[in-house]
Parts: structure tokens; sequence; C-alpha cells
């Protein structure tokens, strides 16, 4: 069984570079998680206006509403499958800011009919965007956000360009200093940056059987629709 992001970049993954691959190889057939640790050398929002939206996502886990340099970060990919079968993957980030630690949470799964990876976002997994990955010519993987939609109850809706954030995500791994390096922005096409972080940090694979997946890993409330 190939991971999610093998089935999202088929031949595409042998251009990665050898720890990326092992690294977004974590899934059920390889029975590994991965438990990276390190600091954000920044981690920053946009302008007075979008704080407002950013604390309001941040009391389900969705964004970072907090900024500040050389943040102490973990993020936890944990493979599982959730209560509709299918294969799922954690991407819980923690900057553990002064006074107060802040979660960043995903699930992701890949959807056949979409082609592409899901990302449920947040605590209740309200929102699900679109992933569309590609290996770069360095062997960095490069994640962009497409089309996303919030799902709660008989709700089902695009979210609109007007008010969506817009993701790109690179990460590459520094073979000299033994470490690998994230890159998020999330910007507005109207409204310019809202959030962002950069850093980099080593990782550890374990075994899923022997550790299990700890309950708060997993969402509160599990969507159904991709």
């Amino acid at each position: 069984m190939t991971s999610i992001f093998h089935r999202a970049l088929g031949a595409g993954f042998d251009r990665l570079h050898p720890r990326i691959q092992r690294r977004f190889s974590v899934g059920l057939g390889s029975g590994e998680a991965c438990v990276g640790r390190g600091v954000m050398d920044h981690v920053w929002h946009g302008s007075g206006w979008t704080r407002p939206f950013l604390a309001l996502g941040g009391r389900r886990h969705i964004l970072v509403p907090r900024s500040g340099h050389d943040i102490p970060f973990t993020i936890e990919n944990v493979p599982y499958r959730d209560s509709f079968g299918r294969e799922t993957v954690t991407f819980v980030r923690t900057f553990a800011f002064p006074g107060r630690p802040q979660r960043f949470d995903a699930t992701m799964v890949f959807s056949p009919e979409r082609g592409c990876i899901v990302d449920y976002l947040g605590t209740h997994q309200h929102l699900a965007t679109d992933l569309h990955v590609q290996a770069d010519r360095s062997g960095a993987l490069v994640i962009r956000s497409g089309e996303q939609r919030f799902r709660e109850g008989p709700v089902d809706t695009r979210v609109p360009a007007l008010i969506r954030g817009d993701a790109v995500v690179r990460e590459s791994y520094d073979d000299e200093a033994g470490r690998f390096r994230i890159r998020v922005t999330v910007s507005n096409r109207y409204f310019g940056p809202l959030f962002g972080y950069e850093g980099s940090f080593t990782a550890d694979h374990i075994d899923v059987g022997a550790h299990g997946v700890r309950t708060d890993l997993r969402p509160v409330r599990e969507e159904a629709r991709a």
C-alpha cells in the first residue's frame, strides 16, 4: 500500500529527495509515524485586519493567531483509518509560544474522486481543501492549495476567493545541516499575505503499532464529504 502522498504524486514521488520520500511515505502501509521537532525562525501574520479572523480560526486550531521568532515547533504525522474507512494522516503542528502553545491541526486523505489530497482543517473538519503536490527540481515537495469547501450539517458550499486563504508549502531537506526546512505562506488574492512561518526541524520515525494514535491527534468531528 502506497502512502497518500505517493498516490498523489505518482511517478513524481521518485524525484523527491530520499529523506523527503521517507517522511512522506508515512501511512498504513509503512506502519510508521513521523514526529518532527525544531524551531520556526519566524511565525508571522498580515496587517491588523487579519487578527480577528486568525483569532477565530485559532479556537478550532485553524491557523495561528500569534507571531514571534525562534518558536519551538513540533509536527506529528500519524496514520490511522478514520470512521469512514479512509487512510488518514494527521498534520498536527504545535508552536510552543511563551505562556501558551498554539496548535494548527489538519487531517489528510487521498480522494480518488477529486484526484488529489483533501486537507481537512481544524478540530471539526469544517474546511476541506484540495491540495496539489509536486516535486521541484531540487527534490523539495511543493504543496499548493486549491478549492475550499465549508461543511456543517446540511451546509455544503464552496468558499469564495474573496475570503479564501491560499496556501503554498515548500518542504526540503538540507543535507549539510541534516535538517528539514519548511516555508509556509497563506495569502488572499485580493488582500495579500495572511499568515506564515518558516524554519527547520529534525524527524524521527516511530512504529505506530507499538505507540498507537493519541486521541488528541484525531479530530473531534469527522466529515465524510471530500
